[in-house]
């Protein structure tokens, strides 16, 4: 294991000013954003939309450091032929593979699931890295109620999530560690902050066991945020300072940042609670985003699906982009918002 080599990756995905795109939905999934404005998901539709993003100049080469991709757009080529990882990797950005092959049920454990993909996990990481990724995403899935999570759920997420880390530093690429604890359902802020601290302590203890060098991992975690149906939202300032002292709590200094995924919320939210963790600062890791919806969503619905506006598709990224870069340096206010 080459460990100077993990942590300049490492370093290189957390670049000041920069953050992640999370662009690894399953065909599935981008169907059902397709759906949104009625576009039929094919391998060229998904190539174009893919394509339109990543030749989005302004967004790529100034505020975004990484790239996470599904197996089929990390094989996929531009309408001109060329590798749609070649255009992310122009842009000086890293290109990032999705591993992990979705959360399963777990036995005698209702309503919990495990993410399964560790069988033959070291050729695909392997096979992966000759296509040009560098760095690898595992999303472990934390679900939460008043009698869930299970102390079986955190802990068999936390073991896989560790093997996969294992195996992906064995294998020369860095491993973004994901254990998200969901905004679904009406917990209080308070019930996700307790799931959140519990599920990333066991994390760190199975990446010890596993001979996992923090040096050479990103963390990839939720925020502590109010569920979704719970009658009282917390505000703002509350998510961001919670969130914070989680993670101060349980996150060694010797892992180089913490990318946030939006997990449902809106884009401007995200956008808001990142700022004001960074503001909050200095602090022992980098704080950015590798944001999905978050920061597609405005994208997607300016290019609706149309060649004459693969333009207004990337403004739109761009702008979003450029929001949550502001936020990653503490620098962001709710009146750059309203600049398109």
């Amino acid at each position: 294991m080459n460990i100077e080599k993990l942590n300049d990756i490492a370093n290189r995905m957390v670049a000041p000013g920069k953050g992640i795109l999370a662009a690894d939905e399953s065909t599935g999934s981008i169907t059902k954003r397709f759906e949104s404005i009625k576009l039929e998901s094919t391998e060229t539709s998904r190539r174009d939309y893919r394509e339109m993003l990543f030749r989005s100049g302004d967004a790529m080469k100034s505020y975004i450091s990484g790239v996470i991709l599904f197996d089929e757009t990390l094989r996929q080529k531009a309408a001109d032929g060329t590798p749609l990882v070649d255009i992310i990797k122009a842009a000086g950005a890293v290109p990032g593979i999705k591993l992990d092959k979705g959360p399963k049920p777990l036995p005698f454990c209702p309503g919990e699931t495990v993410t399964e993909g560790l069988d033959g996990l070291a050729e695909r990481v392997a096979e992966y890295a000759k296509l040009g990724a560098e760095f690898a995403k595992w999303r472990a899935v934390i679900d939460v109620s008043d009698t869930i999570p299970s102390h079986n759920a955190i802990s068999a997420n936390a073991h896989a999530l560790a093997r996969y880390a294992a195996i992906c530093q064995q294998g020369g690429i860095v491993p973004m560690v994901e254990p998200e604890v969901l905004m679904d359902g009406a917990h209080t802020i308070d019930r996700c902050m307790e799931a959140t601290e519990w599920a990333l302590k066991e994390t760190f203890q199975q990446l010890y066991f596993a001979g996992v060098a923090l040096e050479g991992i990103i963390l990839k975690p939720n925020m502590v945020i109010s569920g979704k149906k719970c009658a009282t939202q917390a505000s703002r300032e509350e998510v961001a300072e919670k969130t914070l002292k989680v993670l101060k709590r349980c996150v060694p200094g010797a892992v180089p940042g913490i990318a946030f995924l939006s997990g449902g919320q809106s884009g401007e939210d995200a956008t808001a609670h990142l700022h004001l963790m960074n503001a909050a600062g200095p602090l022992p890791w980098k704080l950015t985003f590798s944001y999905g919806r978050a920061l597609q969503a405005d994208a997607l619905k300016a290019w609706a699906g149309r060649p004459e506006n693969v333009a207004a598709g990337q403004r739109a990224l761009a702008h979003r982009a450029k929001m949550n870069a502001l936020a990653a340096s503490g620098r962001w206010t709710a009146e750059q918002e309203k600049v398109a």
